[in-house]
């Protein structure tokens, strides 16, 4: 190929990628989902419902997180779709994060968050929702102590 043509289509491909880049701002058109203090009224903000099966989400945690700062969740899932959205009931506001998936979406997902100790040292839950293609909430728990200071020392 002449140096000139791969030079135009490279400029071509790279003008075109946002196009095929793009997502979802979930903060901008679901801003009461990031708002909510409670993990269920996230959920409905986020879904429009809280009717969820408890079905085919494996979530993995640690029992003991030492570092509230950086507690590493695995997030597992072989169904199609659509969504995926993590919340947690210890800091103040419920949402982590939600995820566009697509029809080639494996689902297993490891991130890192930060996590308060509870002011009665209860153990904190994680919860994960996986909005599937066929239009049903599914969703997985797992739930952890986080060690005294948490994500403050």
């Amino acid at each position: 190929m002449e140096r000139r043509k791969f030079l135009g289509l490279s400029v071509a491909a790279v003008a075109a990628l946002p196009a095929f880049l793009s997502a979802t701002d979930f903060r901008a058109t679901k801003p009461d989902a990031w708002t909510a203090k409670t993990v269920d009224d996230a959920i409905k903000a986020l879904y429009g419902t809280t009717e969820m099966i408890e079905k085919d989400v494996k979530v993995k945690v640690p029992k003991v997180a030492s570092n509230g700062g950086a507690v590493p969740v695995t997030v597992q899932s072989n169904i199609p779709a659509k969504t995926v959205s993590i919340f947690q009931d210890s800091n103040p506001e419920a949402a982590v994060m939600t995820i566009e998936a697509n029809e080639y979406s494996i689902i297993d997902y490891s991130i890192k968050m930060k996590l308060k100790t509870k002011a009665d040292n209860s153990n904190s839950v994680v919860t994960v929702v996986v909005e599937g293609t066929d239009g049903k909430l599914y969703v997985g728990k797992a739930s952890l102590q986080v060690a005294l200071g948490g994500c403050e020392g």
